[in-house]
């Protein structure tokens, strides 16, 4: 017969039922209960001063404590090296950090499912619900590409176990050996885009002429595959654009001639119509003056296919401001200006000499004045000062035409060094087409 031992011991028992299977039996002193499971107010009157038994205490709470982590360690251990053991799941060929997360979280696991059964539940249908969001997230190739770095020994299910090398291009090795290439090269494109001229380091740079497909071209100089310098872009419908660039973009001052036969000279930035320009329509019409975001905006003069003609100010393609009207009839409208009509105070005076001043709502003098006599005269006097003066500025804006012809003879003269270009890329591939390591064709 043993004898009784105070504390916590540890140790294994056979069971009758099965000899085979150890577990862990915790032996607690006899008069632990009584200690532990009564609470301050309960205690019997011999136990009421618990300054004696606080150590003994202490040292039952912290042997349990040990107790149940020393479980858990042994229990976790002992899962863990049954599923590493398994052949078809093959752990160690996924890498060391994910070992360590899948590791740290048999405890956690563990833990719940034996003090916390309902926690349990909860825990996994946290674990259910995260796992699907990240799902949801994550596109099905990302998922397919981490496995098949992670997981290089799985086999499909269709139990294939060979598969044929996928060829992005025509030679892979073409789009390896693009990133060192240079020289004068002819680059195909999958959408039947077609580019011959000088290559730096696998990218277009130098000068060279791009074929769209079945759309038009592109001649001039090419910094780091985009436009940029001097170029001559023309399309299919007819439309043309000669001057400089910029990334890619519109940049400097170029003309650009639209296939319904209108042009605009001058200047650009990113693309579109910005600063001073020339813009003549098929019809006859021009303007002269500032542009902002490709309509007229700011000073400028507008001559009318019929005659008349009107200098002031412009805001958002239409005269807004003050500004002198001329026309053809030899009136004159002198004043304020809203959205393209006559609105405010402003002078109207007739080709006989005949003067109509006051104020004007939607183009139409106004019959019920708002003012005195005096004070409307001082307010059309000053409106029509005002619009004198910023007339006469807008017709001194400064001229762009030089400008806009030196953009013009440098944009002709890098089309030219393209051309050139091209054809003796055209011609070097023509000298080696018998090759079959020809780098002088790029396919992609």
């Amino acid at each position: 017969m043993r004898q009784k031992k105070s504390g916590v011991q540890f140790g294994e028992e056979q069971n009758s039922s099965d000899s085979k299977s150890p577990h862990f039996k915790i032996k607690i002193p006899s008069d632990y209960n009584e200690h532990m499971l009564f609470s301050d107010h309960s205690k019997p009157p011999h136990l009421m001063n618990p300054q004696p038994n606080n150590h003994h205490r202490r040292t039952h709470h912290k042997s349990l404590v040990c107790c149940s982590s020393s479980e858990a360690l042994l229990a976790t251990k002992s899962v863990a090296l049954k599923v590493l053991k398994l052949r078809h799941v093959k752990l160690f060929w996924i890498k060391t950090p994910s070992r360590v997360v899948i590791l740290l979280c048999l405890p956690s696991i563990y833990f719940f499912s034996l003090n916390h059964h309902e926690s349990l539940y909860i825990y996994l249908l946290f674990l259910t619900s995260f796992c699907i969001v990240l799902l949801s997230v994550l596109n099905l190739p990302s998922i397919r590409l981490f496995v098949s770095r992670n997981l290089p020994i799985l086999k499909l299910s269709d139990g294939s176990n060979t598969r044929t090398p996928v060829v992005w291009s025509i030679g892979s090795k073409n789009r390896f050996e693009e990133s060192t290439i240079s020289g004068l090269l002819v680059k195909v494109y999958s959408n039947g885009d077609v580019y011959e001229g000088e290559f730096y380091k696998g990218r277009c740079s130098g000068s060279g002429v791009y074929y769209y497909n079945m759309n038009g071209k592109y001649e001039g100089d090419w910094v780091d595959q985009k436009y940029d310098g001097y170029g001559v872009e023309t399309w299919a419908k007819g439309s043309r654009y000669r001057g400089q660039y910029r990334q890619g973009l519109r940049h400097g001052f170029g003309v650009y001639r639209f296939y319904i036969g209108d042009m605009y000279a001058g200047e650009w930035i990113k693309g579109q119509c910005h600063g001073y320009g020339v813009h003549t329509c098929e019809d006859g019409s021009k303007y002269f003056g500032e542009f902002k975001g490709g309509v007229k905006h700011g000073l400028g003069h507008y001559h009318f296919r019929n005659g008349d003609m009107y200098a002031g100010e412009y805001f958002a393609d239409k005269m807004h401001g003050f500004g002198v009207y001329n026309f053809a009839n030899g009136h004159r409208y002198e004043g304020g200006w809203h959205e393209g009509k006559r609105q405010g105070f402003g002078l109207y005076t007739f080709r006989n000499g005949d003067p109509q001043s006051g104020h004007w709502e939607e183009g139409v003098l106004s019959t019920n004045p708002r003012y005195p006599v005096s004070v409307s005269h001082a307010k059309v006097l000053k409106a029509v000062e005002e619009a004198r003066r910023i007339a006469e500025k807008a017709i001194a804006t400064t001229g762009v035409d030089d400008k806009v012809n030196r953009a013009v003879a440098a944009a002709n003269r890098a089309a030219n060094a393209a051309r050139v270009a091209a054809v003796k890329a055209v011609q070097r591939r023509v000298h080696h087409h018998y090759d079959d390591d020809d780098p002088t064709l790029v396919i992609v």
